[in-house]
């Protein structure tokens, strides 16, 4: 059975850092692309950042170039998102996909950038 389980949410002030995860199972992760997207209330849900199976040639939404950067370990099934320089328009509930939308979405993990 698919899972996508993220983690590492919560509330920071403007300017501070978080790291997100996305571990996942019932799939082959190492061989999929897979994605970071977010929703916040009231705007429907945004593509962040891709990258492929192989880790390289990364690819991010104009919103979170040169602050957000994502990575995978293929070898612990777990796809990260680390967030710098977070601003309060990055308050969302942030998920993992792939970049089709191929699989049931996680729960998803809350970010609240406020001070």
């Amino acid at each position: 059975q698919v899972q996508l389980v993220e983690s590492g949410g919560g509330l920071v002030e403007p300017g501070g850092s978080l790291r997100l995860s996305c571990a996942a199972s019932g799939f082959t992760f190492g061989m999929s692309s897979m994605s970071w997207f977010r929703q916040a209330p009231g705007k429907d849900r945004e593509l962040l950042a891709t990258i492929p199976s192989d880790g390289f040639a990364t690819e991010y939404a104009d919103s979170v170039k040169g602050r957000f950067t994502i990575s995978r370990d293929n070898d612990k099934n777990i796809l990260n998102l680390q967030m710098n320089s977070l601003k309060p328009e990055d308050t969302a509930v942030y998920y993992c996909n792939t970049p089709w939308i191929t699989l049931s979405w996680g729960q998803g993990t809350q970010v609240t950038v406020s001070s």
